[in-house]
């Protein structure tokens, strides 16, 4: 199993603005200097406290600045831009990055960036199945386009002089494109069906209950099966909120105590699913009342805490209810404390991952 990271970072509205980016893309640095294979971020554009507002923008200020991590949009949230701006945007991205790069895509489910954006009474997922596949569209072919929807048209033919390069646009380094990677937010999702049957991988987010994340892997292979993939656990992602420190009280207390940042993570997404009625993420049964949902169960169900080895053991237990997959990608939160969140990350990879490791290579046996 690999270890990854992914953050759709959410710091208190008023943290300093400049040092919660600092912070962020301090969390990346060290993800690349300690180990982890992948990293991914978030975009929101209204939002104070998920202030990331663009993942390529992100990922294109550090890319110079790491060496072996790939790095991914996590994800770019198609219908809020011009398919043209994106297909130019992450092609360049890629070479940026010598290949070293992941295509996160999805609609978006912030509902203030659709509201900003114009697309709030909009079928947006029609809109993202037209702007990917038009990315792909230029991707695919040369100068001129002239590439036709219900929502964007793309053209170049009256203005090209391709003899001097005007009117061409960039395609990436890998090809025929980068891996596109989907995040996964609902239990028995169709939408994973569709993305794997083009061949796409899923992320399954750190918000949803072990019940609910079982439910992608079938999904997934249904999809590769209708579109002539074979189905590899090593391709599905799963993230999850982790906190390692040595001293388990200390580990306890900065997971669920007062001023936790984990608990304000799944106090704002709580509050945010409630309001737009998509808080069955968060139940047990798809029954239950939203008014019997405790911020308290949540936060003892989605975050795992402890020393190495006990979060070792918890993850082993979390695959064996899951099933198995391919890699690990542990979740950023806001750093409430810098030391701890830093040393977290490298007892992951120092004792964590071996540990796990060595579990399922025995087993394997």
């Amino acid at each position: 199993m690999e270890i990854g990271f992914f953050t759709m970072p959410i710091h208190p509205i008023d943290k300093d603005y400049k040092k919660s980016l600092s912070e962020d893309r301090q969390a990346f640095l060290l993800a690349d200097k300690i180990g982890f294979s992948e990293a991914y971020c978030g975009e929101h554009v209204t939002d104070s406290a998920e202030n990331i507002t663009s993942s390529a923008l992100f990922i294109a200020s550090i890319a110079a600045s790491t060496k072996n991590i790939r790095l991914g949009t996590g994800t770019v949230n198609m219908p809020n831009s011009h398919p043209a701006a994106i297909a130019g945007q992450i092609a360049m991205l890629d070479h940026m990055l010598d290949g070293r790069f992941n295509f996160g895509i999805s609609p978006g489910g912030l509902a203030s960036d659709a509201e900003v954006f114009g697309n709030l009474d909009k079928d947006r997922n029609e809109m993202f199945v037209e702007c990917i596949d038009m990315v792909l569209e230029i991707w695919k072919r040369d100068a001129p386009y002239n590439i036709k929807g219900k929502y964007w048209n793309i053209s170049t033919e009256k203005t090209q002089m391709t003899e001097i390069g005007q009117g061409i646009m960039q395609k990436p380094l890998q090809k025929p494109y980068p891996p596109i990677i989907c995040t996964v937010v609902a239990p028995f999702s169709k939408g994973l069906i569709a993305a794997a049957a083009r061949g796409w991988h899923p992320i399954s987010a750190n918000f949803l209950l072990p019940k609910w994340v079982k439910t992608h892997w079938p999904s997934y292979v249904q999809g590769c099966e209708q579109g002539g993939f074979n189905p590899d656990f090593k391709n599905w992602r799963i993230a999850k909120s982790i906190f390692v420190c040595e001293d388990r009280n200390k580990a306890k207390e900065y997971a669920l105590g007062n001023g936790s940042p984990y608990v304000f993570y799944y106090k704002q997404l709580l509050t945010k699913m409630l309001k737009h009625g998509r808080a069955n993420l968060f139940k047990e049964n798809q029954d239950m009342a939203d008014s019997d949902l405790k911020l308290e169960d949540i936060c003892n169900k989605l975050i795992l805490f402890g020393s190495a080895d006990e979060v070792a053991d918890k993850i082993m237990a979390f695959r064996e209810e899951v099933g198995d997959f391919g890699t690990l990608l542990y979740a950023g939160h806001d750093w409430a404390d810098v030391d701890l969140a830093k040393k977290s990350m490298e007892l992951m990879t120092e004792k964590v991952m071996p540990k796990i490791n060595q579990n399922i290579g025995i087993a394997a046996e």
